[in-house]
């Protein structure tokens, strides 16, 4: 895929590649983030997100880097102050005439608040527009999931209505809302607005997070 692998970083936040040797770290920071993050991951037996033993993540890292070297996806470890602090996929890519993703998240409740999604999910999509040559990016969110849609909304996705049961979550199928954008929608880049927008919230803070 061009573009990838790449490092991205914007003041405190980086992204990058996700490597085997994240398997504990990422295993550990779920079993600790279990609770809070258990209502909003699809149900998936062959992958307990929760489970402490360390196959089933060593298992999804090796699906994530060979799906990422087939073009269809971009998996990254979200990263503040240089320390592992959650996860950005961009998935589900299609080629040809459509040139979409779909793009999923999850933060460290420890690190949530502090501006690092937006900022992450900015410059994945300002990277899938302008460098991997994607035309549009979808993020699907449970109605439910505020903290979810507040990244999405602060970053001016267009809501596109609902998706009846369209995953299978925490015990059952669950609607979705549609979020999108194109490349049209940005002509400037989504950082470049982000940032933008965060120094007009808070004029006397610096452009990290």
């Amino acid at each position: 895929m061009r573009g990838w692998p790449v490092t991205l970083t914007e003041g405190l936040v980086g992204l990058r590649p996700l490597r085997i040797r994240d398997a504990a770290t990422w295993r550990d920071m779920r079993v600790r983030n279990a609770e809070w993050l258990r209502p909003w991951e699809p149900t998936n037996p062959e992958t307990p997100l929760f489970r402490s033993g360390l196959g089933p993540y060593m298992g999804m890292v090796q699906t994530m880097r060979r799906e990422a070297r087939q073009g269809l996806a971009l998996p990254w470890v979200v990263t503040y102050q240089g320390d592992f602090a959650g996860q950005l996929t961009v998935g589900a890519v299609v080629w040809g005439s459509a040139r979409s993703a779909q793009i999923g998240y999850w933060v460290d409740r420890l690190v949530a608040g502090r501006g690092v999604m937006p900022t992450a999910v900015a410059m994945a999509v300002d990277h899938c527009f302008f460098t991997v040559g994607l035309h549009r990016v979808e993020a699907n969110i449970r109605p439910e999931n505020t903290a979810s849609r507040r990244v999405v909304e602060k970053l001016g996705f267009r809501e596109e209505g609902i998706r009846r049961r369209q995953l299978h979550i925490d015990g059952a199928w669950r609607d979705h809302i549609c979020y999108a954008l194109t490349v049209e929608d940005v002509p400037g880049g989504l950082r470049a607005r982000w940032l933008a927008k965060s120094r007009q919230a808070f004029p006397r803070s610096s452009s990290s997070p």
